[in-house]
């Protein structure tokens, strides 16, 4: 559900998604919330369009539930800066060329709080070589990577990933977010989510386990703050650009290992071996914290035993519903002992939220 984009009513929409978060975690003796505010606009990063054909021309659009309905987009205040200079520069070039144009039915923007910009063309028939020349001029024209893609077909023009940078602690954390894999859409509001995980983490002399850890979003930060680190992620694309962030910012702490959640729980209960941990000795980390950060559906029963078994817990959530439900297995043998609100989707009834948790 999203409301409408309304700036002077911001804090009122934050006051109340405070209270009903409260309310969630009220049964367990949550302390205080710590709440992290977001830009009131131009906050997110990423953006996505259908285009819309209308008199000859096509437009930017987005649906409200009613797919036969359009609803033309000329500017999104609630996109970067960069997205919104982006869109009528991208516009005219796509009027200009029919090479750009022809079946063209989709734009996908991504974008970073470093200044990268990312855009995606999406089409209903094949790339040619009119195409290439056309896309190529592009990006040089307006400074930025362009990717084609049709069925079979995925044309890039500069990287295929964006780059950016955020800054923990005074120190700045190199990132790649590669085209089309999850990034966390409001850079400065994730920005405050790693400081908060950062001064909760500690400095530890045992071992940090992370599960779901993406692109390396959060074990960058994380993994300074403990003796050494082991990350689990299932996406090959989110493995590999992991596999560059720690290479890029000299990490050498942290193995990371693609299995998802469940198969490292099996792993860890010996069910089975997995060749993918092959000369990884398990036995020989001491994990005092683990990190999660798991999808909108949350955690399974066996992953939240497995997390049980560590003395700190550390949940990021992007689905308070689904927290709340973790939290009644959790707080059998945890207690929380930080707790936050951190607004990255403003004027929608969405919102992320962290909590420390530990042994009783």
């Amino acid at each position: 559900m999203t409301t409408a984009f309304n700036p002077a009513g911001y804090d009122t929409q934050l006051n109340a998604k405070a209270e009903r978060l409260r309310e969630l975690l009220a049964p367990f003796a949550a302390p205080e919330l710590e709440i992290f505010d977001s830009p009131r606009e131009h906050y997110r990063l990423r953006a996505e369009f259908r285009l819309w054909r209308e008199d000859g021309e096509r437009h930017y659009a987005m649906f409200d539930g009613d797919k036969r309905k359009p609803v033309f987009i000329d500017d999104f205040p609630i996109a970067s800066q960069r997205i919104n200079a982006l869109m009528p520069a991208l516009k005219a070039a796509w009027q200009a060329s029919d090479a750009l144009s022809f079946k063209l039915f989709q734009v996908e923007f991504l974008t970073t709080l470093a200044g990268d910009a990312l855009i995606t063309l999406c089409y209903h028939r094949p790339l040619d070589a009119a195409w290439e020349a056309a896309a190529q001029a592009l990006a040089a024209q307006l400074n930025v990577s362009v990717i084609g893609r049709a069925r079979g077909q995925r044309v890039v023009f500069g990287r295929d990933y964006a780059e950016e940078a955020l800054t923990v602690a005074g120190r700045s954390f190199r990132y790649r977010q590669p085209e089309g894999a999850f990034t966390q859409p409001n850079g400065a509001v994730c920005q405050k989510m790693l400081n908060w995980a950062y001064d909760v983490m500690g400095s530890r002399e045992d071992d940090l386990l992370e599960l779901y850890c993406g692109n390396g979003n959060f074990t960058l930060p994380l993994a300074s703050r403990a003796r050494r680190a082991l990350a689990t992620e299932i996406s090959k694309t989110s493995v590999n650009a992991a596999l560059h962030n720690l290479a890029d910012n000299d990490i050498n702490n942290t193995t990371l290992v693609r299995l998802s959640a469940e198969e490292l729980t099996q792993a860890l209960n010996g069910v089975r071996p997995f060749r993918r941990l092959a000369g990884i000795d398990l036995s020989s980390y001491d994990f005092g914290t683990v990190f999660v950060d798991p999808p909108r559906a949350g955690m399974d029963p066996d992953t939240c035993a497995l997390t049980q078994r560590f003395a700190r817990i550390l949940y990021i959530s992007c689905n308070p519903q689904t927290l709340a439900s973790n939290l009644e297995q959790l707080s059998t043998t945890h207690r929380i002992t930080r707790a936050a609100l951190f607004d990255q989707f403003p004027y929608t009834h969405h919102m992320e939220s962290g909590v420390l948790l530990e042994r009783r």
